[in-house]
């Protein structure tokens, strides 16, 4: 938005600085012509005296180096001869007789006087009493008639080089372009100033809502700006602040739903201590044992969210959590005849999850092998490590999943009896955590094969997420 501001209040001040600056230099060129032809045409006229007194030659050169333009040797003076010589002169009218007197008298011929530029052909027109500008070699010249006492015309020339004819014109055009270009930066500086006002409280908006989804619920917005934005400001403040609410009260919700179940777990847990020694007494009170470590961490959890803010990242062995998890499932797999397979446990292989909710996640995917396929149907645990991902697959030789968009929606899947759903959505949830993701797919196995991604970098996580919802989107689309 800044940018684009800068780039309109960029585009129309250009635009009113060229609409008026190209006609004004237009102006001022023309201005400075005027001047310097109004000049010669004054230079021209301080000789038209001269002229019409006499056309003496000795005379109008004293004259025409008197002046200005003569002194500079930019003035001619073209005059013209006066025709045939006359074999006399009436001389009746001095002496009142009429006699006539019969001595020739010698025509003058054509002179000119100073430095000429002008063709032969200009003079030649100018002398029929018409004024002209013509260009010459350097500059112009200008050709002034001036009428004699003889009825004929004198042309008086005055030269007029380039740098008259231009003289401010480039001081004029510089300071024109100066003026404009002070006023494209200014118009700059303003626009950029006012996008400033607008952009900062989007900018900080954003980075709010930015870390609201990453789970900072503490952030609140600065109200500023315009009052649009002002508006935005107090509304995301207000849902922040109802999101809060609504977390708190969930929790509170959780830690008491995971408060009732101590009663019939204590129940529970006094009927399995009646059932003596034995095998399969032993793994009903391990079973009831775990039952109850996972309610107290329930509870535990929930209380632990309400009263930190942010809390520090969590991880543990994702090996050694597997391991842990396929011998608690083992002896019910061994009771139901099924072979369970495990690969790429050997190593270390840290993850960003804690882990309650990777045995969680775990315990679900598997659980749902035993829920979903008949009784002697194998199954298998594989750890893949990359740079940046650990995979787990859980693959079964059972008949598949049909629609396995459906199941991993939250509620949505169709599990039968008993069945709520929401084994495969903790199991999302837990590779979203991290980045990644879940996939279900066709096992080596024959049957279904789910492949839990989880990302080590935990840093592009709700950018990933982001972009893996849109997907979601435009595939149910």
């Amino acid at each position: 938005m800044r940018w684009a501001l800068v780039r309109v209040s960029l585009a129309v001040t250009v635009m009113v600085v060229l609409a008026f600056a190209v006609p004004l230099g237009l102006v001022v060129r023309e201005l400075a012509r005027d001047r310097a032809f109004a000049d010669a045409e004054r230079q021209a006229a301080q000789i038209r005296p001269a002229l019409a007194i006499t056309t003496d030659r000795d005379q109008l050169e004293r004259a025409v180096a008197s002046s200005q333009a003569g002194g500079d040797e930019r003035m001619a003076v073209h005059v013209p001869g006066d025709g045939a010589a006359r074999h006399g002169t009436d001389t009746g009218a001095s002496t009142g007789t009429g006699a006539y007197d019969a001595h020739p008298v010698a025509a003058r011929e054509a002179f000119g006087i100073g430095r000429s530029r002008a063709d032969a052909r200009d003079v030649e027109t100018a002398r029929r009493g018409r004024s002209a500008v013509t260009s010459v070699p350097g500059g112009y010249a200008l050709l002034q008639p001036t009428a004699l006492s003889t009825g004929e015309f004198a042309v008086v020339e005055v030269y007029v080089p380039h740098r008259a004819v231009t003289n401010g014109v480039t001081t004029s055009w510089a300071i024109l372009a100066a003026v404009g270009l002070g006023l494209v930066v200014g118009s700059v500086a303003l626009a950029d100033r006012l996008g400033l006002r607008l952009v900062r409280p989007a900018e900080r908006l954003a980075r709010a809502a930015a870390e609201l989804g990453e789970g900072k619920l503490g952030v609140r917005v600065r109200e500023g700006g315009p009052a649009e934005l002002r508006a935005a400001a107090v509304a995301f403040n207000s849902m922040a602040d109802k999101i809060v609410q609504l977390l708190a009260a969930e929790r509170e919700l959780a830690a008491d739903l995971s408060h009732r179940l101590r009663t019939p777990l204590t129940v529970l847990r006094l009927n399995a201590a009646s059932l003596g020694e034995g095998p399969a007494a032993d793994q009903t009170r391990a079973a009831v044992a775990q039952l109850e470590r996972e309610v107290d961490q329930l509870i535990r959890a929930a209380r632990e969210q309400g009263e930190q803010k942010e809390r520090p990242p969590l991880g543990c062995d994702a090996c050694e959590v597997i391991r842990d998890r396929m011998d608690f499932w083992s002896a019910l797999a061994e009771d139901e005849g099924r072979t369970a397979g495990l690969a790429g446990v050997d190593a270390t292989v840290r993850v960003p999850v804690a882990r309650p909710e990777l045995v969680a996640a775990l315990d679900a995917m598997l659980g749902n092998v035993f829920r979903h396929t008949p009784e002697g149907t194998a199954f298998a645990v594989d750890v893949h490590r990359s740079e940046d991902a650990v995979i787990v697959l859980v693959s079964d030789a059972g008949p598949g999943i049909a629609d396995p968009d459906a199941a991993l929606r939250r509620g949505h899947g169709d599990g039968g009896p008993g069945s709520t759903g929401l084994g495969l959505d903790i199991v999302r949830r837990v590779a979203e955590s991290t980045g990644g993701d879940v996939r279900i797919g066709r096992s080596v196995l024959g049957g279904t094969e789910v492949r839990v991604w989880l990302a080590l970098d935990g840093g592009d996580g709700p950018r990933r997420r982001a972009r893996r919802r849109a997907r979601r989107g435009r595939a149910r689309h």
